[in-house]
């Protein structure tokens, strides 16, 4: 199979997949009064609070997503902020206790679709598909990251470029 064939592959594999992440964590969010939007918000700091900031690096979305979804947690009383140590302004995301016990009223409908996919997969495959989406996911943010140098070199090296023009410019008019 050529690259972009891999590529092309991959890629509707992903999102045909995250369709069919999304519809069956509704449908099992929806009897703990959750969305699996706010599933997943929770989820992130079900151990260890979080700052909006991170969770939405760690979910990759946008922080204005999480921010609307930790609000709206926040006032349904299943999620509340916490002063952060590290930063003033940049509040930790916490489950409150409602929180906590929406997320446990998900966790058996979580266990059996992970015992369905292990039997279907079988266990030494389903681990290998969580290692190989693990790395692809890595591998896709190195590429972003070199991607987001490259363009922070190509936007200096254009003002440098603009600020040399503005400087022939002024010497010339003088």
């Amino acid at each position: 199979m050529k690259e972009g064939e891999a590529l092309s592959r991959t890629a509707l594999g992903v999102f045909r997949l995250n369709g069919q992440f999304l519809a069956v964590s509704e449908r099992l969010a929806r009897p703990a009064g959750l969305t699996a939007a706010w599933w997943q918000v929770l989820g992130a700091v079900l151990h260890e609070p979080g700052t909006v900031a991170g969770i939405a690096r760690a979910m990759g979305i946008t922080r204005q997503s999480v921010q609307r979804i930790a609000d709206l947690l926040v006032g349904k009383g299943l999620a509340a902020y916490v002063p952060n140590p590290a930063h003033r302004r940049a509040k930790l995301l916490t489950p409150t206790d409602e929180g906590r016990a929406a997320i446990a009223r998900i966790a058996p409908g979580h266990a059996e679709l992970a015992r369905r996919l292990a039997a279907e997969l079988g266990a030494a495959e389903f681990a290998e598909t969580v290692r190989v989406l693990e790395r692809l996911s890595g591998a896709m943010d190195s590429l972003a990251e070199a991607d987001a140098k490259a363009d922070a070199q190509a936007d200096a090296n254009a003002e440098a470029k603009a600020g040399g023009k503005a400087e022939a410019k002024a010497k010339a008019d003088t």
